[in-house]
C-alpha cells in the first residue's frame, strides 16, 4: 500500500499528462519558469482545460513571479497548490488563498532554519542548491541534512535527482512526499511514460 505522496513535476507534455492521469500519483507539477526547459508553453495550457484530472491535484510552480503571473497562470486549474522557489515573502505566498509549498534551496543543514519564516506553508520542498541556478539541478543533496525533527514536524517534499537508482535511499528517509522531475525523463524536459510507470511501480511496491 502507498504510504507516501508522488509528485511528478515538470511535465509540459499534454499526452504525457493525459497518460499520467491514469497513473496512482498525487501531484503533478507545472513549470511556469521561462528559463527552464520545462516551461509551459500557450499551447499546451489551451489543451490542459480538457485533461481529467481525476485525483490528481496539480501544483503550479512559480520562481519570483508577479501577482498578475500567479493569477494567469491558475486560472488554467481547478484548485492548484502554488509552488514557490525564489525569494517571495510568507505574506506573497498567502496572499492568493490557495495552499502553497515553499522550497528550501539545501545548501548546508542550516538551510533548514529557512523552515520558520513559512509556517504557514502546507508543506517544504527541499531542493538541491547550486548557485545561480533555482531547480532543476537533475542533483541530489545531501539528505543527511534532514532532521529526525523536520520530518515529524513538517509535511517534507523531498525533492532534487531522485532517479530510479537511488528512490529506495530516498523512501529510507520517509518524507511526506517524493518530487520526481528528471529522473524520468528520456532526455531534459522530455518526460518518458515508461520510466514514469516503473518508478511509481518501485515506490508504491
Amino acid at each position: 500500500m502507498k504510504d507516501i505522496e508522488i509528485k511528478i513535476c515538470g511535465i509540459s507534455d499534454i499526452n504525457i499528462l493525459d497518460a499520467l492521469c491514469n497513473i496512482e500519483i498525487d501531484y503533478a507539477g507545472f513549470i511556469f519558469f521561462n528559463n527552464s526547459p520545462r516551461n509551459v508553453t500557450a499551447k499546451f495550457l489551451n489543451k490542459v482545460t480538457s485533461i481529467n484530472f481525476k485525483k490528481i491535484r496539480p501544483v503550479c510552480v512559480f520562481v519570483n513571479p508577479s501577482e498578475a503571473d500567479v493569477y494567469q497562470a491558475i486560472s488554467f486549474f481547478e484548485n492548484p497548490i502554488l509552488q514557490f522557489h525564489g525569494n517571495e515573502t510568507k505574506d506573497f505566498c498567502e496572499s492568493f488563498g490557495f495552499d502553497y509549498w515553499k522550497a528550501i534551496h539545501m545548501e548546508s543543514a542550516a538551510s533548514l532554519e529557512q523552515i520558520d519564516n513559512y509556517d504557514s506553508a502546507d508543506a517544504l520542498l527541499l531542493e538541491t542548491y547550486k548557485a545561480d541556478i533555482v531547480g532543476g539541478t537533475g542533483e541530489a543533496f545531501d539528505w543527511s541534512y534532514i532532521t529526525t525533527d523536520v520530518l515529524a514536524n513538517n509535511n517534507i517534499v523531498l525533492s532534487g535527482g531522485i532517479n530510479l537508482k537511488n528512490v529506495d535511499n530516498a523512501l529510507k528517509i520517509k518524507p511526506w512526499c517524493l518530487d520526481i522531475n528528471s529522473g524520468v525523463e528520456s532526455e531534459p524536459g522530455i518526460k518518458d511514460i515508461t520510466l514514469i510507470n516503473t518508478m511509481v511501480n518501485k515506490i508504491t511496491s
